[in-house]
């Protein structure tokens, strides 16, 4: 894993954020790149150069908050750009071949019921790209030991998409158990797990349940896992939650981070 991408909003929560992010990267030898999207509204008849103010804010917030955080040894990049998040981040993560974006739950919103806040959602949801990891807030940085994967059809047609995972193992040695759940969408070789995939995970278990989020429900506690990985599918994990950016907490919460691999098909 050699670039991380790290995108800030305004939350509370952010230098906590920027600090695990500098930890994590630490642990790996990655390069961190932090980004500060902004957008330009246009007002008609106006003289005012919207697109330059907005620009130097937004460096001026960057540097702001990195003045504030221990950046180590990890070499940082920040960035102050203008557009649409998801367009924006697609773009980032194939000029600089980032390996993983590390991702708030929420990065505007203040409402404490909310897990997943617009932009966060709309990034987990719509983009097309490396596996996003959603830290906690207030998280602090230590190494993965147990890391529980759950997926209703292990079938793998993209390559790299286990990257994440196998960096998570070669870097901290850690148990990986995969949890394979029957849903009633559930297909002929949908357990047929490759070689690949069965060199990454210690222990494979099956399981019977309505969705993919029902089956991690009852098996969370029994496996204690201190990372939880599932994969975005259109049809995938959060299945409803996903219909609107915005997750609550009463859907979905989570206190341990979750790493969101990319589409395996």
């Amino acid at each position: 894993m050699k670039n991380i991408l790290v995108p800030v909003g305004t939350s509370k929560n952010t230098l906590s954020h920027l600090q695990y992010a500098v930890d994590f990267a630490e642990a790996f030898g990655a390069k961190l790149y932090v980004v500060h999207i902004y957008k330009v509204f246009t007002k008609a008849g106006t003289m005012i150069n919207l697109d330059h103010i907005l620009e130097r804010e937004s460096k001026e917030y960057l540097h702001d908050l990195m003045s504030k955080i221990n950046t180590k040894n990890v070499e940082v990049v920040t960035k102050a750009l203008k557009g649409k998040v998801v367009d924006v981040l697609e773009l980032v993560s194939r000029v600089a071949n980032i390996d993983l974006i590390l991702i708030q739950p929420r990065t505007n919103s203040v409402n404490d019921e909310v897990f997943l806040g617009e932009t966060s959602g709309k990034i987990i949801k719509q983009m097309n790209g490396p596996a996003s990891l959603i830290v906690p807030e207030g998280y602090t940085f230590e190494p993965i030991k147990h890391i529980l994967m759950a997926m209703k059809s292990a079938i793998i047609r993209k390559e790299h998409v286990l990257e994440p995972l196998k960096s998570f193992k070669d870097k901290f040695k850690c148990k990986i158990d995969l949890l394979l759940v029957k849903t009633p969408y559930h297909n002929e070789g949908d357990f047929d797990v490759n070689d690949e995939l069965k060199s990454v995970v210690d222990e494979i278990s099956t399981t019977e349940n309505a969705t993919t989020f029902q089956g991690v429900l009852r098996h969370y506690e029994s496996h204690n896992p201190d990372m939880l990985c599932v994969v975005r599918r259109k049809r995938g994990f959060f299945m409803k939650k996903w219909e609107k950016n915005v997750i609550l907490k009463k859907d979905f919460s989570s206190s341990i981070p979750v790493l969101v691999l990319s589409e395996l098909k």
